[in-house]
């Protein structure tokens, strides 16, 4: 009871907060003299007033700003909620967090030292990459931080009256700022804004949240009364490390050169030694520990005498600048090596820099015992702990860099290297396995190189060996650690990943150990997964770096957007869990740990969705302790733009991989479930393909979806098609889910379930029945209903319908419309009578969340409608005229992705 009234209070507050920014907007219009148009905003029953009185232009800007306020306003009660539940309920009670995990574990009888010894095996690496879903503009996003901040600012009771007053000044100027701001991308965002955009979360946000993470096991384990020595220094704690797409993922990215590449790379080298300066410097300022007061061992004394000595007049001058500090005197020179570092300046040898962040590393664990020695543990931990823990995390490479590439590319590549080499039988892409495989096996037991340096042999080849090149240069300099691995997208066969190691060879890289990575997309990739798996860990090559490697992980990487694309929400989610668990299977039986990089997307439909609820729903025995996981274009400001919201969903992330490291494979299949659901998702496929492979899709689609605006969209530096055909295949799985949510169909994120359901249910009314109770019990049904759900509560049938008006043909349209509604109607229906529980009672915050938005929804809807009509009937006719039409249309495409919280 205590909790639903929280609950309530929570969505009181939200309420409350909306009315009262929407108050100041309205303030702040009619200061503009836009009062008419503030007249027509929502606010005490929700609704809008569209009149004549004002432009449409402005009515979707206002109405956008009014959706990413109430977004902003949900974010900060969130946050308040869980510091309320805390107080009240204890630090246990925020699912998924690290006092849940703690509290599940000790109630579960296991020992703190198999704890301990777990959180230490732990790994987790989120990747940033710029896929095109965010439609907000970079200027747009750091003025909703800055409101975000103002608006937390505002949550303290203590201040007075003036400072109220000012607080709200604030808000309003920064309001009329981003009203005088454009919304929409004029022109694509380029690779550099797009890197400028990540180096913001690397250098300002990541940092801080990982201490905050820390800072809450830590809390929690003290809470638990667990011995504090077992989680005292930085190798006692999960590792947090991160990557990064942006500079290295070339998959249908023309524009991501090798120079581009080589660029990013020193610049994340750049950024991280920068940060370990300041934080050095920091350090420095604070160990003012004087040799008269403390005794110092006369062994760190000589070593500082003899690194002093290796500067010349530099390390006598570092030793003066603090006479009598030891320990600020050893940070000075420390300084030294670091500034070397930074410049690349090796004339004094190899003790004058840091080699690697190891090195580092030794030498900050030789300050921290000094300080134990001293008893000044208290100190090491507040002041020391930090800069240990960051090179821990982030080494000197900031993030890693992961290089993607597509198949079909690099067997493009490999015929005209092939052609310029001078054989006549070049054509690598027309051969069949077999071929390929014994071309390989005899080529990858040659070190020798197929070309000279400098020949050019066409555009893929010659794409794909400069950045490979310029990957090699890094390395000799720097080593590996700032590269992430070698993906290969749409991988179908072993060929595809022995390729890789041939061009590897090409550039002098294949002693480097690089990890190459299978990126399993489609639905007959994932069932192909394992039997690829099996023939890469034997095949000699890799067998070589497992036997001479005491750490082999091998990382596998699953799709979520291709598969679902391919045969629809439940038989993406369902083939993937299967091979999570058969591609577990197979590394076990070669003794091998799987790191599963997870390829999610930001909405459901592309794998999204709350992280402890993603990690919770996952096959038991799967998770090694390792995982990778994407973190896509809106989602990366959802997730990490304000640092408390950071610091939460990073806890999520490692706590629920602990979490899920924790659970054992069961020894007894039931066999039952599986039977279940593989009949469950196999008609689930044969209503959506029903759908794709009716003759007349393509047309339906492209009418009754705004795909031709998306792809006239800036968002994002990425091309929508990866090759430029117009085809169903050729088009990525973003632009497919963002047009159909746009639309309020949401066809990606639900469709075919309840038809699939109701048929199972005539078929087998006892298997049910169980499947009610599976429901309940076992995550990962219970999570994707929920999921999909979700998904259906989002969509609308009477835009939808307005929608279908652009379909000229009536037969297509009623065939087409009839199986779209009656598989939603059947899915709600279904859902309902699996949970046993009416989505009223079950679903109180999704449906006042809906509440909050559905009439500014359909309020721009109508205007969507009418301009696309118009838009359509202009653009061949009239382009210039058309144009006008297509600006407000992409207008609208941003301000509805704020109402709907999400793009693709």
């Amino acid at each position: 009871m205590a909790n639903e009234l929280l609950q309530k209070e929570g969505l009181r507050k939200i309420r409350e907060d909306y009315q009262y920014l929407i108050t100041l907007f309205k303030e702040m219009l009619t200061s503009i003299g836009e009062s008419n148009l503030a007249d027509g905003l929502p606010i005490d029953n929700f609704s809008v007033k569209k009149t004549a009185n004002y432009s449409n232009e402005k009515f979707t800007q206002a109405i956008g700003m009014c959706f990413e306020l109430l977004n902003l306003v949900e974010e900060n009660a969130a946050t308040q909620y869980r510091r309320k539940s805390e107080t009240q309920f204890g630090i246990e009670s925020t699912k998924g967090s690290w006092g849940y995990t703690l509290n599940q574990w000790k109630t579960e009888g296991i020992n703190e030292c198999k704890i301990a010894e777990k959180l230490r095996e732990v790994k987790v690496v989120p990747v940033l990459t710029a896929h095109p879903t965010e439609a907000k503009r970079l200027t747009v996003i750091d003025i909703h931080r800055e409101l975000y901040l103002l608006l937390v600012k505002k949550e303290n009771p203590n201040w007075s009256t003036s400072e109220q007053s000012l607080l709200k000044q604030e808000i309003i100027s920064l309001m009329e700022r981003w009203w005088r701001t454009g919304e929409i991308y004029l022109e694509k965002p380029r690779l550099e804004d797009e890197r400028n955009n990540l180096m913001h979360y690397f250098n300002n946000v990541f940092p801080e949240a990982v201490k905050l993470t820390d800072q809450r096991l830590k809390d929690a384990w003290e809470e638990m009364d667990f011995s504090p020595e077992l989680l005292e220094w930085p190798e006692h704690f999960p590792l947090i490390q991160f990557g990064s797409w942006v500079g290295g993922d070339r998959d249908g990215h023309p524009f991501v050169t090798p120079k581009f590449t080589a660029s990013t790379l020193r610049l994340h080298r750049r950024l991280m030694l920068k940060m370990i300066q300041k934080q050095l410097v920091d350090l420095a300022a604070k160990l003012s520990f004087s040799s008269f007061q403390n005794t110092i061992a006369s062994d760190f004394l000589n070593e500082l005498e003899q690194k002093a000595s290796l500067f010349g007049a530099k390390g006598e001058k570092a030793l003066k600048r603090n006479p009598s500090e030891p320990l600020r005197q050893f940070i000075n020179l420390l300084l030294l090596q670091l500034n070397n570092t930074i410049k690349d300046n090796h004339t004094l040898g190899e003790a004058s820099y840091f080699k690697s962040a190891d090195v580092l590393d030794v030498e900050l664990k030789k300050l921290r015992q000094l300080l134990i020695d001293l008893g000044a543990v208290k100190i090491a931990k507040q002041w020391l702990f930090p800069i240990e823990r960051l090179v821990q995390n982030f080494g000197f490479h900031l993030t890693k860099l992961d290089i993607r590439q597509n198949s079909a590319y690099h067997e493009k590549a490999i015929s005209q290297i092939l052609a310029a080499s001078g054989f006549t039988d070049f054509d690598y892409g027309s051969w069949n396995e077999e071929k390929r495989l014994s071309f390989l096996n005899k080529e990858l037991k040659n070190k020798r190189p197929f070309l000279v340096a400098g020949v050019s042999c066409g555009p893929e080849a010659d794409n794909v060996l400069g950045y490979l090149r310029e990957i090699k240069t890094y390395v000799d300099l720097y080593g590996t650690n700032g590269i992430g691995s070698v993906i290969v997208s749409m991988t179908r066969s072993l060929s595809d990943l022995l390729l890789v190691y041939l061009l590897l060879r090409e550039v002098g890289l294949q002693d480097t150990n690089l990890p190459v990575v299978p990126l399993l997309e489609t639905v007959d990739d994932l069932i192909a997964g394992p039997e690829i798996l099996t023939a890469f860990l034997k095949h000699p090559i890799v067998e070589k770096q497992r036997l001479n490697s005491k750490s082999f992980i091998q990382e596998v990487m699953l799709g979520y957007s291709d598969s679902n694309k391919d045969g629809g929400i439940l038989t993406s989610r369902w083939n993937i869990y299967k091979a999570e668990e058969n591609l577990t299977k197979v590394a076990k039986e070669f003794d091998v740990k799987l790191c599963f990089f997870h390829g999610r997307g930001g909405t459901i439909s592309r794998g999204g969705g709350k992280i402890h609820r993603f990690l919770d729903s996952m096959p038991a025995g799967s998770m090694s302790g390792q995982i990778k996981m994407t973190v896509q274009g809106e989602s990366i400001a959802n997730l990490f733009a304000n640092r408390l919201t950071a610091a939460y969903n990073l806890e999520m992330f490692v706590a629920g991989t602990a979490r899920q490291a924790m659970v054992e494979e069961s020894k007894v299949k039931d066999e039952q479930r599986y039977k279940i659901m593989d009949e469950i998702v196999e008609l689930t496929r044969t209503t959506y393909r029903k759908l794709l492979d009716h003759p007349n899709f393509i047309e339906f689609y492209t009418a009754v979806t705004p795909i031709d605006v998306l792809e006239q969209s800036k968002i994002g530096s990425r091309p929508v098609r990866r090759t430029g055909q117009r085809s169903l295949e050729d088009l990525r799985a973003i632009p497919w889910v963002f047009s159909w949510n746009q639309s309020r169909f949401n066809i990606s994120g639900w469709f075919g379930t309840g038809t699939a359901l109701v048929e199972f249910q005539k078929k087998h009314p006892n298997d049910f029945e169980h499947l009610k109770s599976l429901a309940k019990d076992w995550p990962f049904l219970k999570y994707s209903l929920i999921q999909i759900e979700s998904n259906l509560l989002n969509s609308d049938i009477e835009i939808m319908n307005s929608f279908t008006n652009f379909v000229e043909n009536p037969k297509v349209k009623e065939e087409l419309m009839t199986l779209i509604l009656n598989d939603y109607k059947n899915c709600l229906d279904e859902i309902e009578e699996i949970t046993e529980s009416s989505v009223e009672v079950r679903r109180i915050s999704k449906l006042n969340d809906n509440k909050l938005r559905n009439n500014s929804l359909k309020a721009l809807h109508e205007i969507q409608i009418d301009y696309l009509t118009k838009w359509r009937n202009l653009k061949d006719s009239n382009p210039k005229e058309s144009d006008s039409y297509l600006m407000e249309l992409l207008l609208l495409v941003n301000a509805l992705s704020g109402g709907l919280k999400g793009t693709g």
